[in-house]
């Protein structure tokens, strides 16, 4: 672009106006920054190589070089920080985490300590505050687990506990209901 002015300040600092009215300044230390002609979209590129925009909206998107790592900040306060393997950060203003994993797994974060992991193949995992953990697997398959059991529940009704001192207990939908003791031995059985 051509240029219509320059100025060079006793500081170090040299400006220059382009005659499309955009404004370049030019600092000691490598850095420089461009004000578009609107006056409104500004680009700083530092010396180490990280650049941060503000664009008319006032969206602020910052890339970091050493990190390859782009952190945008829009108007409304939600923050997206985007990783060099993939990796995608959703910071809502409410204090909900929302991360995309290279795999497509996605993790929620709520603020009321809350968390649900949603996988690929489409298992679900909800963590309660308590650590209580719920897992809903693609198969119809739902497992509970507490500090006191696992309990697996399955589609057609069966519903097995592990209970935390190793006794098993399988209830079937027939009714029936078979209990092992730790080392794997029945100790109830009520055939029907």
């Amino acid at each position: 672009e051509e240029i219509q002015r320059e100025t060079a300040y006793p500081d170090g600092k040299v400006e220059k106006v382009l005659k499309n009215g955009c404004h370049l300044v030019f600092f000691p230390n490598g850095t420089w920054k461009k004000v578009g002609s609107d006056g409104k979209t500004v680009t700083i590129t530092f010396f180490n190589g990280d650049v941060k925009q503000i664009m008319p909206d006032q969206t602020v998107i910052y890339y970091y070089a050493d990190a390859k790592t782009t952190h945008t900040t829009y108007c409304d306060g939600l923050e997206v920080l985007q990783f060099s393997n993939g990796q995608i950060e959703k910071h809502y203003p409410d204090g909900k985490k929302e991360i995309t994993f290279p795999d497509q797994t996605i993790k929620n974060l709520f603020t009321d300590g809350q968390e649900e992991s949603i996988f690929p193949d489409g298992t679900i995992v909800r963590v309660q505050r308590d650590g209580s953990k719920t897992i809903e697997f693609n198969n119809g398959q739902r497992e509970l687990h507490t500090s006191q059991f696992k309990r697996r529940e399955y589609p057609d009704g069966t519903v097995k506990t592990v209970y935390v001192n190793g006794q098993q207990e399988t209830k079937y939908v027939s009714g029936r209901v078979r209990i092992k003791d730790k080392d794997g031995n029945i100790i109830m059985d009520t055939k029907v």
